[in-house]
């Protein structure tokens, strides 16, 4: 029996599960990456051939040929899935969020929900056998079972402390490890857990015995903990890292792999006298490492990264395919044609609905944050440091234009090949009449910064920004009037279907509608308190947002009610565009792209179905905006009263700032991070909040 499981990163959202018929077609599916894009928290192989991995929102993947090709399955839940133990090809164990316990007998085919009497998230799993498990997680909760989960005893761990891992080399020797250094031993299946001196403050995220005597534990800091006895004794072991280990797999008392933020990979032969640093080929968090044997081994991770080695981490081969980089725009011309643009000055490139995305040249390293085409080969794309580019060609080739700012361009809106509007920070407005061979500036007061931009006709336009702002001209932009938004949030997108009829979604939640030309701009509920970031309206009643932690939206009458979609994804979706009322692609965080052509739906949906506001799950979401100079803003969400820390660390791992160390109560909480004293490079904020660790990488540009 293999098994590894991985410390708790959790994220808030609770989507909604539909009820009725399920069409053959899901309402949204991946096209990026693939197999798909969801942080993966734990992988258990059973042989060389057979694997499952799991994680957020209700990911569960399975393989039967080493992972040359993975199959996504059925959990039932869109809980977040945090650890796995298999004991053979067909009988494994899945746990995670709100007390999740899924049990399977044939290899995956059928999950079925096991009680586990808590509401607790479970973060590791170990079984021995079909029968013998013990499973951990927040609040120092142990659960034991010695029928195959049919019922789930809690057993007393003697600690509060969240337990992020647990192994077993027989039904009564396990060990468990958790935050502040905690590490618990039994040698009577869980009856009595007896505490270890760890010798650390670190949390510690993960642990794998051989036997009886030798193991290993990995955590925070670069910390690895090793023991020959039992745990009587714990020796702090240099490896060189000094961020976040977060799994590690040991196949024989010598050999071993312990992975972590970054793309760390770390491997001993000798018992962790001395680690070695693997090339990964990514920069992801790996979450979990499961080795079947000395050589072959599969390590997973944020972005859905599945990286698989063959000959003991000399080399990684990626088994996941596509861009991981954020993509933030999206244009399409008609149902097959589109472009997405994003950081890194990525351009993918679809002219079939999706099913592949060519990645186009663009001559940029810079941040794209917009693009717009107005028929299958004339587009523009917009972002960072004054960027814009043009193509005539449908992406073949991309030409730089000079903007004559070098401010960072967040919108753009084109009505024909050659009339465009672009927005920006710092009040830009730019407008060309002649296909962006020249801009010319119509910017505003540099106190306002403009993200949105939607023209219905050459004159007619709206745009949305910082502190509610909306403006609305009637000449093509040659005069911009200020319109009452009723709000101070920030404005991010606009979509008008006509001159008349528009809707503005924002931060906190924010909808707004207008059906006079934003002589008024009405509230509407959207049933979410997640920074909406896109919107699409294909007609005046049918229309789509998207925002933070995966949330998609839709309406069928004009935005009178929202209802919320399973977009299959946690990150933020930052770009919705719609070819018509059914087929739409979605754009975000890690590369994401979702594809709808069933207008998002998955079955029939009970009118008085609702959302609910109040947090259900942890949640750290992305810091906006990103990159930032020099303030940016992160929010996260309780579900329930913890005592709170987050943390910026510099991108060797040192704490760079406190900013929050307080107990909070349940709710949405949100800050100012400003880094005027700090200077440009990649910074890392992580929360913890009891037994929930999470942390999310942000770019400091001056």
């Amino acid at each position: 029996m293999k098994q590894s499981s991985m410390h708790s990163v959790f994220a808030l959202f609770s989507l909604l599960t539909f009820a009725g018929t399920v069409y053959s077609q899901p309402g949204w599916f991946w096209q990026n990456p693939l197999p798909q894009g969801n942080v993966l928290c734990g992988v258990s192989f059973t042989d060389v051939t057979t694997g499952t991995a799991i994680g957020w929102n209700g990911t569960i993947l399975h393989t039967t040929n080493g992972g040359s090709t993975w199959t996504s399955q059925s959990s039932g839940t869109t809980n977040d899935l945090l650890a796995v133990s298999f004991t053979d090809v067909n009988i494994g164990t899945v746990v995670g969020g709100n007390g999740t316990i899924l049990r399977t007998t044939n290899a995956g085919s059928t999950w079925t929900s096991q009680s586990s009497g808590t509401e607790y998230e479970l973060s590791g799993v170990c079984f021995t056998d079909a029968n013998n498990g013990t499973a951990v997680g927040e609040g120092g909760i142990t659960l034991r079972t010695i029928n195959g989960g049919r019922t789930w005893t809690r057993d007393s761990s003697g600690t509060e402390n969240g337990l992020f891992g647990v192994c077993f080399t027989d039904g009564n020797t396990g060990t468990a490890v958790g935050e502040g250094g905690t590490i618990l031993r039994t040698t009577n299946g869980g009856s009595t857990w007896i505490s270890q001196a760890s010798g650390t403050g670190n949390s510690l995220n993960a642990v794998s015995f051989t036997d009886v005597n030798k193991g290993t534990v990995v955590g925070d800091n670069g910390t690895i903990l090793r023991t020959t006895d039992g745990g009587s004794t714990w020796t702090s072991q240099p490896n060189g890292a000094l961020g976040l280990i977060l799994g590690v797999s040991f196949t024989d008392a010598n050999t071993g792999t312990a992975v972590g933020c970054s793309g760390t990979i770390l491997r001993t032969t000798n018992g962790g006298a001395e680690w070695t640093r693997q090339s990964s080929t990514t920069t992801n968090c790996l979450y979990c490492a499961c080795f079947i044997d000395a050589n072959t081994g599969t390590a997973i991770g944020e972005g859905g990264t599945i990286l698989r080695t063959t000959n003991a981490g000399s080399t990684w081969t990626s088994q996941s395919t596509g861009t991981i980089n954020f993509l933030r725009g999206i244009s399409l011309t008609d149902a097959s044609t589109g472009t997405a643009a994003g950081d890194g000055g990525t351009i993918l490139r679809t002219t079939n609905g999706g099913s592949t995305w060519t990645n186009q040249s663009s001559g940029t390293a810079n941040l794209l944050s917009a693009v717009c085409f107005t028929d299958a080969n004339t587009g523009t794309a917009v972002g960072f440091s004054g960027t814009i580019l043009r193509t005539t060609n449908g992406g073949l080739t991309w030409a730089s234009q000079s903007s004559g700012t070098t401010n960072w361009l967040r919108g753009l809106s084109f009505i024909d090949s050659n009339t465009g509007t672009i927005v920006g920070w710092n009040g830009t407005i730019l407008r060309t009449t002649n296909g962006g061979a020249t801009w010319t500036s119509h910017s505003l007061a540099d106190t306002i910064s403009l993200f949105g931009i939607g023209f219905t006709n050459a004159s007619t336009g709206t745009i949305v920004g910082s502190l509610g702002t909306i403006l609305r001209t009637t000449d093509g932009g040659a005069t911009w009037t200020s319109q009452s938004s009723g709000t101070g949030l920030l404005l991010e997108a606009v979509s008008f279907t006509d001159s008349n009829t528009g809707t503005v979604v924002g931060d906190g939640g924010t909808i707004l509608r207008t059906t006079n030309s934003g002589a008024t701009w009405i509230s509407q509920s959207s049933g979410t308190g997640y920074e909406l970031s896109g919107v699409s309206f294909t007609d005046a009643n049918t229309g789509t947002v998207v925002g933070g932690a995966g949330t998609i939206l839709r309406t069928t009458n004009g935005g009178s009610t929202w209802v919320m979609q399973s977009s299959g994804a946690k990150g933020w979706l930052c770009g919705v565009r719609f070819a018509d009322a059914n087929k739409g692609t979605v754009v975000g965080e890690g590369g994401t792209i979702l594809r709808t052509t069933t207008g998002g739906v998955t079955g029939v949906k009970n009118a008085s179905d609702s959302t609910v506001d109040l947090p259900k799950k942890f949640t750290l979401e992305q810091n906006h905006p990103n990159p930032f100079n020099p303030s940016t803003i992160i929010s996260y969400q309780l579900p329930t009263g913890s005592h709170v820390t987050l943390k910026v660390f510099d991108i060797l791992g040192r704490e760079v700032q406190t900013l929050v160390n307080e107990r909070q109560q349940a709710g949405n909480h949100s800050l100012t991070f400003n880094a005027v004293n700090l200077p440009s490079g990649v910074y890392f904020y992580r929360v913890d909040a009891g037994a929930y660790h999470d942390t999310k990488k942000l770019l400091l540009l001056k």
